[in-house]
């Protein structure tokens, strides 16, 4: 390789050399690691807040469409988990509503935001079988609210709030 001896680096301030960007930082002490309850998980439960919220308005008005006539969604053939529309409904606007309440709880925090998180697993995932038993009226729409009920369960169950000493 080279002649030249390798000697050891001599005590004092780190010179910043730039032939070595990007690794290690030049002098300063390394990045503190963030605090729990912060990042993708914290932003996450406000936006599954938002999303539960949302999302429980849009079952509530399903579930108006399915109470006010049955003619509003296709008739299915032979199903396993066959109900009256009108009863899938009265489920589905009880749920949706009850998951809008919990979602304005996420996102006003407070005295609420343990109450609203716990409450907001049970509902998501409540929502969830709902919406597979639903699959065959709505395909398209039972799937994207799978896809939030997942969504949701993650941000709720993955937030860690800081501790308050």
């Amino acid at each position: 390789m080279s002649d030249q001896p390798h000697s050891q680096p001599t005590p004092g301030p780190r010179v910043w050399d730039p032939s070595h960007q990007g690794t290690g930082s030049p002098g300063g002490p390394a990045p503190a690691p963030a605090p729990p309850g912060s990042g993708l998980a914290a932003g996450g439960v406000v936006f599954g807040g938002v999303l539960m919220f949302v999302s429980g308005f849009l079952a509530a008005f399903q579930g108006i469409a399915a109470i006010a006539g049955d003619d509003v969604y296709a008739r299915v053939g032979h199903y396993v988990y066959a109900m009256n529309l009108t009863t899938w409904g009265w489920f589905l606007l009880i749920v949706g509503v009850v998951a809008a309440l919990t979602g304005w709880g996420l996102l006003s925090g407070g005295a609420w935001e343990g109450t609203a998180r716990i409450s907001g697993i049970v509902l998501a995932s409540l929502s969830l079988v709902l919406q597979f038993l639903f699959l065959p009226y709505a395909p398209v729409w039972a799937v994207v609210q799978i896809a939030i009920d997942v969504f949701v369960i993650w941000a709720l169950a993955s937030y860690r709030p800081r501790q308050q000493w």
